[in-house]
């Protein structure tokens, strides 16, 4: 009888961790870029083939959040996702590292048990999945565009699987290192 206590005891406490769903945050990278105009540049015709993969992908992943940060590249980029799912894109705030960095976390906190389709660059996708609990990774290189990182949130911690979609990232005309931003 004591056993039989202690099993409903355990299931009424797991219970409800079993109940929440997990949540899915898909970060991805703008696709591939135009070289001008150099201040906001949008996506090349790869870049927006890059698009349109990416919703392919995505289409039995029942995507209900698609954001981006304020640049025409992430816009193009997620415009493909949001019209397959019927979806208006949060948009990021612009600004500090770490500003975007909680609106993200802010974002995924506020859809439990959602699927997120998140944009960023090169030098945000790695601060975003260690700020929702993935592993560290070292920033993207410059010729880097079809990276997809799913993180699997849910009570028991948090997953990252990493996968590759669209046409083959173009051959990079530096070695990776050279590409990554000094850290200060």
């Amino acid at each position: 009888m004591r056993a039989l206590a202690c099993l409903l005891a355990l299931v009424a406490f797991t219970a409800p961790l079993a109940a929440q769903p997990a949540t899915t945050v898909i970060i991805v990278r703008h696709a591939d870029k135009a070289t001008q105009p150099a201040s906001d540049p949008p996506l090349t015709e790869i870049g927006t083939a890059r698009a349109a993969a990416l919703a392919a992908a995505l289409a039995e992943s029942r995507v209900t959040v698609v954001a981006h940060t304020p640049t025409v590249r992430t816009r193009e980029t997620a415009r493909p996702v949001a019209e397959r799912f019927g979806l208006t894109p949060t948009l990021l705030p612009a600004g500090p590292a770490a500003a975007q960095t909680e609106a993200v976390t802010a974002l995924v906190r506020a859809h439990p048990g959602g699927t997120l389709v998140i944009v960023g660059h090169s030098n945000t996708v790695r601060r975003w999945i260690a700020a929702l609990g993935g592993p560290s990774r070292p920033d993207l290189c410059d010729h880097e565009y079809d990276d997809l990182f799913t993180l699997v949130i849910d009570a028991t911690g948090t997953r990252l699987v990493h996968a590759r979609y669209g046409p083959p990232n173009p051959v990079p005309s530096a070695p990776c290192e050279a590409m990554r931003p000094t850290r200060r």
